[in-house]
């Protein structure tokens, strides 16, 4: 195996990364299936392309697309494991253009639309993409 790929597939991380790993992925994948096919209350891909556009981040379908995307197939990837380092990236950048660009002047506070839980989500994404995906990962597996 590469360095490069063995790098990526490594894990320091133990069995608590392994929770907060699944915890988030758990939660962007539900929020990209909002997005990509209107599930559990979700406006789908037409109705988060019109919403992208209303705040500036256009062209909206191919926006919508790829933050739905991400958060579906990289928060997936989180919870079993697989990829997870490539996934934490993407899900990192992701968090911040959605502090950047919605929550960033609404405070901290998720009652007034703040930042607050997007924060925990970057926070989240950016451990697993430091240390890895933990003891209970197809990374781990295919590492060793």
């Amino acid at each position: 195996m590469s360095p490069l790929i063995k790098s990526i597939l490594s894990t320091r991380a133990g069995f608590g990364l392994t929770i907060l790993r699944i915890v988030v992925g758990i939660i962007f994948a539900a929020h990209g299936s909002q997005k990509l096919f209107g599930w559990f209350g979700g406006y789908g891909l037409a109705g988060t392309a019109q919403w992208m556009e209303s705040i500036g981040l256009a062209p909206g379908t191919l926006m919508a697309l790829l933050s739905g995307g991400t958060e579906f197939f990289a928060g997936l990837a989180l919870i079993i494991g697989l990829l997870a380092r490539p996934a934490a990236l993407g899900l990192t950048i992701l968090s911040l253009v959605a502090i950047f660009s919605v929550h960033i002047h609404n405070g901290l506070f998720m009652a007034n639309n703040g930042y607050e839980f997007a924060l925990a989500l970057l926070g989240g994404s950016l451990a697993v993409l430091l240390e890895g995906a933990g003891k209970l990962s197809a990374d781990r597996a295919i590492a060793h």
